[in-house]
């Protein structure tokens, strides 16, 4: 009987050492996404400004051509 005890107890012990990397490796997994979408925000915004600039600069070739003619 006490054999039986101690391989439920064992039991228990490894499947509380799983939950608690299960749980590690959860929230490892968010603070990766968090990092992951902060760059991608970041690459967006830098995006979206280099495309605002090169929005200016065909605007203002634009312009100079329309003046040549």
């Amino acid at each position: 009987m006490s054999d039986i005890k101690e391989q439920i107890f064992q039991e228990l012990a490894k499947l509380e050492e799983n939950a608690v990397r299960l749980r590690a490796t959860a929230v490892n997994a968010g603070k990766q996404t968090d990092l992951e979408v902060a760059i991608l925000t970041e690459q967006v915004r830098n995006l979206r400004a280099k495309n605002a600039r090169a929005t200016e600069l065909i605007d203002q070739s634009v312009g100079i051509l329309k003046k040549l003619q």
